[in-house]
């Protein structure tokens, strides 16, 4: 499969879910798990539909993993943001993430409220809509900076605003093109490969840097594993953010 044909399949494999979601009548909690909506699972049936009928495996949110042994694993979250999906707040996500044994190959992430969506190939750049290449702001300091937030911090970091905006594929995508110059996320191990792969590639293809605040690896496959990724525009705030987080415990 070319890297072109990749990301027909996840774009596919989104627009799947948008006509899942446009017929569901009832996006509230599913009574399945804490915090699973009948949102996730109509988008996972119809996105997992897609992206194995072209071969891929899958680790999915909301039903692991999927043919593990393919060569190419797609981290799913067919809806990042179910609480503001379950409420319209206009932020809510499909992220999809391929990655091959080299890592994360190419990413998918659409708001399926608006219909804005980033793509990224290693190597090749960031896009968002009507092919246009993204970059990131060039914000040096905290204290001049503009930050997304998950969870909530102990107290004030130093920087300039913040916004909580609820979607962590989406946040990284702001941090990719310049809307954001960072992302922290204060809630330890909350976040999932499925939460952060796709926008992770994207903000790296646009000059961003993202890591894990405590230095363990971001490209896993494990549906139990859990990281605090956080992402900066330049490497001295990078800096600065990993700072803040860890000083935090």
């Amino acid at each position: 499969m070319t890297e072109d044909t990749l990301l027909d399949v996840l774009r596919e494999t989104a627009a799947a879910v948008r006509a899942a979601l446009d017929v569901l009548e009832d996006w509230g909690l599913a009574g399945t798990r804490p915090g699973q909506y009948r949102s996730d699972l109509a988008a996972d049936e119809a996105a997992i539909a897609v992206l194995d009928q072209a071969g891929l495996g899958i680790l999915s949110e909301e039903t692991g993993l999927h043919n593990p042994d393919r060569d190419i694993v797609v981290a799913l979250d067919p809806v990042d943001g179910s609480t503001n999906a379950s409420r319209r707040l206009p932020w809510y996500a499909s992220s999809l993430c391929a990655v091959d044994r080299d890592g994360a190959l190419a990413a998918f992430v659409v708001n399926q409220a608006t219909g804005e969506w980033f793509e990224a190939v290693r190597g090749r750049g960031a896009r968002t809509n009507g092919d246009v290449v993204i970059a990131t702001s060039s914000t040096e300091t905290l204290g001049a900076a503009v930050v997304g937030l998950s969870g909530w911090p102990p107290r004030h970091g130093g920087w300039k605003q913040m916004r909580a905006l609820g979607a962590a594929a989406l946040d990284l995508c702001a941090v990719a093109a310049g809307r954001l110059d960072a992302y922290i996320d204060f809630s330890r191990n909350a976040h999932g490969p499925w939460d952060y792969l796709a926008g992770m590639l994207i903000c790296q293809e646009a000059g961003a840097s993202v890591v894990d605040a405590f230095g363990r690896d971001l490209v896993r496959l494990e549906h139990d594993c859990r990281r605090t990724p956080v992402a900066a525009a330049t490497p001295s705030l990078l800096d600065e953010i990993v700072g803040v987080r860890t000083s935090e415990g």
